[in-house]
């Protein structure tokens, strides 16, 4: 009885360490990259902005302002069904809401229908705001 206890807690011992070794040997994600979208602030936004190559998405409802420059204004939990608004799954896009968090999720829902080029505004129209950039009311 003695044996098959040390047995399994030995088997548990070496999952935990397996385990262990590939959480530890996995590739780390890339600064600004999660799930497959890239996470930009204002300052990278402003800079895009000047020499725009993207279309630039309010997700953010109900409206509460705008960034300038905005192209489409497609609220965050109907991003899928204005797929026919947005450029091929390869052309950049840049979305942003108040915040971030309504965003953040139209730029999971985009990636997971195999867009490739998404990116997000970190901390949204807040963050643009509270950096001194211009905002439309």
């Amino acid at each position: 009885m003695m044996a098959k206890t040390w047995y399994t807690a030995a088997r548990a011992l070496a999952v935990i360490v397996i385990l262990g070794l590939v959480v530890a040997c996995a590739p780390a994600a890339s600064p600004g990259e999660t799930t497959g979208y890239t996470d930009i602030s204002v300052e990278q936004l402003a800079a895009m902005v000047a020499d725009k190559d993207f279309v630039l998405v309010n997700t953010h409802v109900p409206y509460e302002g705008e960034l300038p420059q905005t192209d489409l204004f497609i609220p965050f939990d109907e991003i899928a069904d204005h797929l026919d608004e947005l450029p091929g799954q390869g052309e950049k896009i840049v979305l942003y809401c108040r915040s971030g968090s309504m965003s953040t999720t139209a730029a999971g829902v985009l990636v997971s229908l195999g867009y490739t080029n998404v990116f997000e505004l970190d901390g949204g129209m807040n963050s643009w705001q509270a950096a001194g950039y211009e905002f439309i009311e």
